[in-house]
């Protein structure tokens, strides 16, 4: 209760991952980087049960998967929404993935669809590498994971990428 009476209640984290494994299987296979990173992610989120939760009212349900929703660049310098799927094999994902978000491309919608609460919002800045993030929330505050990365770098032979988490603390 004491963390839903904040304006503020998330609580966030910035840490390096180790993506050597990836990057290097996506040059050899000529993968695309963000939705494989994406993958990766909704993975890693959907196996920690917390991620999965979300407060409704004053309690608090629990998804048995949670689909990613992230932005897609546009042409004209604006962006849209697309929402994907990821519970399946990384085979069957990656062709689905392609084609999800080139619809969204032209769908241009701004909408998470019926259910926003299912989603985990996923963000990139490919561009710079940070050491740590604050993130946009809406108020009031709803209870959505924001998991955003930043662009990776090069440490000795290994390959780091920033990675932010930001949770509602309640």
């Amino acid at each position: 209760d004491y963390f839903r009476s904040l304006a503020y209640p998330y609580v966030g984290v910035t840490v390096n991952v180790d993506i050597t494994d990836l990057v290097r299987k996506a040059k050899e296979e000529e993968l695309p980087f963000f939705l494989s990173l994406c993958y990766c992610v909704a993975q890693a989120a959907n196996a920690v049960p917390e991620f999965r939760q979300r407060i409704h009212g004053d309690g608090i349900i629990q998804y048995d998967w949670c689909q990613t929703s992230h932005t897609v660049a546009l042409e004209d310098g604006t962006y849209c929404y697309c929402t994907l799927e990821s519970d399946m094999s990384f085979r069957d994902y990656l062709p689905l993935a392609q084609e999800t978000q080139e619809l969204a491309r032209q769908q241009r919608s701004l909408t998470d669809g019926e259910d926003s609460d299912s989603l985990l919002f996923i963000s990139s800045i490919p561009r710079i590498s940070y050491t740590a993030l604050v993130q946009p929330a809406p108020f009031p505050a709803d209870s959505n994971p924001r998991i955003t990365w930043g662009k990776y770098f090069s440490q000795g032979d290994r390959y780091l990428l920033p990675l932010s988490v930001l949770c509602h603390h309640a």
